[in-house]
């Protein structure tokens, strides 16, 4: 089983009213190793993931590789997008967790609300920003 986790911020969660396409994923192994390996020599390469929650719904994410920089742009970014959907119907704000995990191929999704501490999960905040979670 592997973790992750992402301390939203007021950009995720629209409440800045700023555009942005998805939240950002740090360029760190640890975390990119999470998700499908996407080829570098493709523009834009993307993956869609379905993530279900502790309802059972599923949710279509799409992992996104934002290399236009090498094809005459200027972005050199992973992203996580298709998820405002997810963020508010779970009725997320700036600093509650989502927390992504795997598991043999299948992948969940989850949160905790930093104003109660209480997690869909029951796991341990580690800090903010990207983290992996050692279970």
């Amino acid at each position: 089983m592997y973790t992750i986790s992402k301390v939203l911020s007021a950009n995720d969660t629209s409440e800045t009213g700023a555009h942005q396409a998805g939240m950002l994923i740090p360029k760190r192994p640890d975390v990119l190793d999470f998700f499908p390996s996407l080829s570098k020599e493709e523009k834009n390469p993307r993956v869609h993931i379905f993530f279900v929650d502790d309802s059972g719904k599923k949710w279509e994410f799409a992992f996104i590789y934002y290399n236009n920089k090498y094809f005459g742009g200027t972005r050199n970014e992973y992203r996580l997008t298709r998820m405002t959907r997810y963020l508010k119907e779970s009725n997320l704000i700036e600093e509650d967790e989502v927390l992504l995990t795997e598991d043999n191929g299948n992948y969940f999704v989850s949160y905790k609300r930093k104003n109660n501490g209480s997690s869909s999960t029951g796991t341990l905040k580690l800090g903010s920003g990207w983290q992996v979670i050692q279970i």
